[in-house]
């Protein structure tokens, strides 16, 4: 094991110990000290960002808005506090045959958390993204794995955290920025005081993940974010009215920063009546696409080769071919299937990161079913009908909704929104746990475990436990709700 290592994790135990233990107020004051940080050095940081990214800078101002909305969201969140889930059963000595203890209970930190920094958000999804903020704002301490492909961006934003620490007057040991590549990012998992792990990123990398936390002594939960296709079905009736703008919606969705969001819609299932005037309209729109350059070119030479393989395939039909291959930027493409061959190979519902899809031409109501049967977990997926064809598809829509975490009836997969409902996670391939979310307030559940107190004396109760209700919480008594 690293022995620099073993200190970064002995130091995060210790502040750990220290850190569980603060008021929610101090919490959350060191979360706000984070925010105000990032935005006092955007003009440094913007530039910065978008040079090792190749991401525009009008999308970096975005993105760091999203991610001093979610640290300002979090801070919020731990100072309303029944994200806990305070639950108190009072004691009955008089209850016969036997007496009822009285039973506390709530959520507490879990320890120490790995985190692995994204290629594609560079600050939304890594050094204070989603994982990172909601590991500190349930009172963990985590050891950031940087990603390689923007270091500069990765270590200014630490250098932010470590500030705060300081103005907040907090140990250092709460976050930790570390570097390397896959042989690290093993050790890290392996080491055992790692709680749990988060990660953004390939099905390979995310997996390979999973199973080392498997097999350590003490098993580890990984939640990771993996691989997602978000289909988009769509129904007859509402093509008849709004062909043409949902074409343009597709299109705008699946090249959107250059295919490479996680839930770029990869699958659009069309009825064969509309077959060619959805491609026609789709293949117009795609070839005023201009080619955009990707995060790096590794991602690049992985899309092309993607796209060698499936020209292979005899079962596609080409409605758009990509240009000439370059070492960086990608160019949008189009293949069309039939829902009979696709649902023979699940290669056809592999990820391609990048802006390219599968159209898959569907025959009847029935095939839709065998469709929903067959896909694989997914981040999300959409379906488009009016409201009386989905009343007729409810078997479909019940189907649908097990193989995904975010079902939309309007609108693309594309553009998260970071708040109280959010669920980002779904069902295998697309997650290793379909119960977790990485964005969103209860994002902040998967690095906190329940612990029960049984009679316990109210001088040692956590404050979210004691009968005064000193933080004015929502708690549930006696199972009901109240402050």
């Amino acid at each position: 094991m690293n022995k620099t290592f073993d200190t970064i994790f002995e130091q995060a135990q210790r502040a750990f110990l220290m850190y569980k233990s603060i008021s929610v107020k101090k919490k959350a004051q060191f979360l706000r000290e984070i925010a105000i940080g990032l935005e006092n050095i955007k003009d440094n940081l913007i530039p910065l960002a978008s040079s090792e990214s190749n991401l525009p800078e009008g999308r970096i101002t975005g993105e760091l808005g999203r991610t001093v909305g979610q640290v300002r969201l979090f801070a919020n969140l731990i100072e309303e506090g029944s994200w806990v889930e305070a639950t108190i059963d009072h004691a009955d000595p008089e209850r016969s045959p036997a007496p009822k203890p009285d039973i506390r209970r709530h959520l507490t930190p879990i320890g120490p958390i790995v985190v692995f920094g994204a290629s594609n958000f560079p600050l939304a999804f890594s050094t204070i993204g989603g994982d990172t903020v909601s590991a500190l704002a349930a009172g963990c301490p985590v050891i950031y794995k940087a990603h390689p492909a923007h270091p500069e961006t990765s270590r200014l934003v630490a250098k932010v955290i470590e500030e705060a620490l300081s103005k907040s007057d907090l140990p250092q040991g709460i976050f930790t920025h570390v570097e390397g590549g896959i042989p690290e990012g093993q050790e890290l998992v392996k080491h055992p005081i790692a709680k749990a792990v988060a990660f953004t990123g390939s099905h390979v990398g995310g997996k390979a993940l999973f199973d080392i936390a498997s097999q350590r002594e003490e098993p580890i939960p990984v939640f990771a974010e993996m691989s997602s296709v978000n289909p988009i079905i769509t129904l007859k009736n509402i093509l008849k009215r709004e062909l043409e703008s949902l074409a343009k919606s597709y299109v705008a969705s699946l090249t959107l920063g250059a295919g490479q969001f996680c839930t770029n819609p990869g699958l659009i299932f069309i009825p064969e009546t509309f077959e060619k005037e959805f491609a026609e309209l789709v293949k117009s729109e795609l070839n005023e696409v201009a080619s955009a350059p990707m995060l790096h070119e590794g991602i690049a030479k992985s899309y092309y080769s993607a796209l060698e393989y499936f020209q292979e395939r005899p079962e596609l039909e080409w409605i758009k071919v990509s240009g000439k291959k370059d070492m960086i930027k990608s160019q949008p493409a189009l293949a069309k299937i039939s829902s009979e061959d696709w649902l023979k190979d699940s290669t056809f519902q592999q990820e391609v990161f990048g802006p390219f899809a599968f159209m898959i031409v569907y025959k009847d109501e029935n095939e839709l079913l065998e469709v929903a049967t067959k896909l694989k977990g997914q981040l999300t997926i959409s379906i488009w009908g009016d409201e009386n064809e989905l009343q007729e598809n409810l078997i479909l829509i019940s189907l649908l909704q097990e193989k995904c975490g975010r079902l939309l009836f309007k609108g693309v997969p594309t553009g998260v929104e970071v708040g109280h409902a959010m669920q980002h996670g779904g069902p295998y391939p697309s997650t290793t746990d379909s119960r977790s979310t990485s964005v969103g307030a209860y994002a902040i559940k998967r690095f906190a475990r329940p612990i029960a107190f049984q009679d316990m004396p109210q001088s040692l109760l956590p404050e979210a436990l004691s009968d005064s209700n000193p933080l004015g919480i929502w708690r549930m008594v006696n199972g009901e709700f109240k402050k």
